[in-house]
């Protein structure tokens, strides 16, 4: 079964867990490494023959319009991140859809390809946030991957679906990241730092699962970040964030190419929209 690769385009310090240390202003002062990062996992993707979806920030876009070419030229899907990844619960309606629609546009301006995709970032479509799709749908997206249906302090929505459904007024699909019941309980198993921080065979297990007792594709996303040791270090965020944002950074790009020889993986419009 073919599986969706996907991966989040932003910079290590754009994550929602540094956004009390680090603010927008001083994001083009700072480092900038996610154009060496994103460029690093085309070529890991080169070389195992996969296409993935690249949900990418419309500022990441803006500055760096070579990685929306590359990634067009070697046949990736280029979906919207939204523009500054701001949470969807932090944005009225109509700011909603100014950042949807601007980032759609630019996307589509610099990579010469239609953008069918969009990802919240964070997660941040649930329960309190369901009419962002039916916005999505009207400003020409056909598919989103914004809900994590598992609990978590910063996102989720444990009560929403496990699998690609429609949502709102039906005019969107809506795949959700996977997860794995169990026991009664639905574990995360979609990637990120579960992925990074749990133990290779837990996803892999929990991948076959969903693919044989579910009869349905995994959903898989990380961040060019998390294979990139050596990027600077936050001091002074909170020790919890230090934790999953650092742990076993040196170890994911080994289990990444694990996960890749494993699985057949394609992007996101060809395993859950066509047919």
């Amino acid at each position: 079964m073919r599986n969706a690769l996907t991966v989040d385009v932003e910079d290590y310090f754009q994550v929602q867990a540094f956004a009390g240390q680090i603010g927008e202003r001083d994001w083009d002062g700072l480092p900038h490494r996610v154009e060496r990062n994103t460029n690093k996992v085309m070529d890991l993707f080169a070389e195992n023959g996969v296409k993935a979806t690249f949900f990418t920030l419309g500022w990441v876009a803006e500055r760096y319009p070579a990685l929306l070419r590359r990634m067009a030229a070697e046949g990736h899907e280029i979906a919207s991140h939204g523009f500054r990844h701001r949470r969807v619960g932090d944005m009225t309606h109509a700011q909603f859809r100014d950042d949807t629609r601007h980032t759609k546009a630019l996307l589509e301006d610099l990579s010469g390809t239609a953008v069918n995709g969009y990802r919240a970032a964070s997660f941040s479509i649930d329960a309190r946030t369901l009419w962002a799709h039916d916005v999505l749908a009207e400003e020409g997206h056909t598919y989103s991957s914004s809900i994590y249906p598992i609990a978590h302090d910063i996102y989720g929505m444990p009560g929403g679906e496990r699998f690609s459904h429609r949502a709102g007024t039906g005019a969107l699909i809506e795949v959700p990241v996977s997860t794995v019941a169990l026991l009664g309980k639905r574990l995360p198993c979609g990637g990120g730092g579960y992925f990074r921080l749990l133990p290779y065979a837990w996803s892999r297990w929990a991948w076959r699962r969903v693919n044989g007792r579910d009869g349905q594709p995994a959903m898989f996303y990380f961040h060019p970040w998390e294979i990139d040791p050596d990027q600077p270090r936050q001091h002074g965020a909170p020790l919890r964030s230090r934790v999953r944002h650092y742990s076993r950074l040196s170890a994911m790009e080994g289990k990444i190419r694990r996960a890749l020889r494993d699985f057949e993986w394609d992007r996101m419009d060809r395993v859950f929209l066509d047919g």
